[in-house]
C-alpha cells in the first residue's frame, strides 16, 4: 500500500478539480471587470468621439495592428527559407 497521496488517483482528481474551481473564480472576475468597464467606457466614448480624439486612437490601433502584421509576415518567409535551406 502506498502512503504518499500524490500518486494517488483521488489526489490528482481533487488537485484538477481544485484548479477548475480557479479558473472558473477567475473567469468570473475577468467577466465583471468586462462588464465593469463597458459601464465606464460609455461615458469617455461619447467624451472622445465629441473631441475628435476616437480617431487618433483608431489610428495608433491599426498602426500597431498594422506593423506585428507585417512583422509576423517576414518572419514566416524567414523561417521557410532557412526550412527550405536544410
Amino acid at each position: 500500500m502506498d502512503h504518499y497521496p500524490q500518486n494517488t488517483i483521488e489526489f490528482i482528481e481533487r488537485k484538477e478539480i481544485d484548479v477548475m474551481i480557479k479558473l472558473k473564480k477567475l473567469t468570473v472576475l475577468l467577466l465583471l471587470l468586462l462588464l465593469s468597464f463597458s459601464v465606464y467606457s460609455q461615458d469617455i466614448k461619447t467624451t472622445m468621439r465629441s473631441n475628435g480624439r476616437i480617431y487618433v486612437v483608431v489610428a495608433v490601433v491599426v498602426t500597431i495592428l498594422i506593423g506585428l502584421i507585417l512583422y509576423l509576415w517576414r518572419l514566416d518567409r524567414k523561417m521557410t527559407r532557412l526550412e527550405k535551406d536544410k
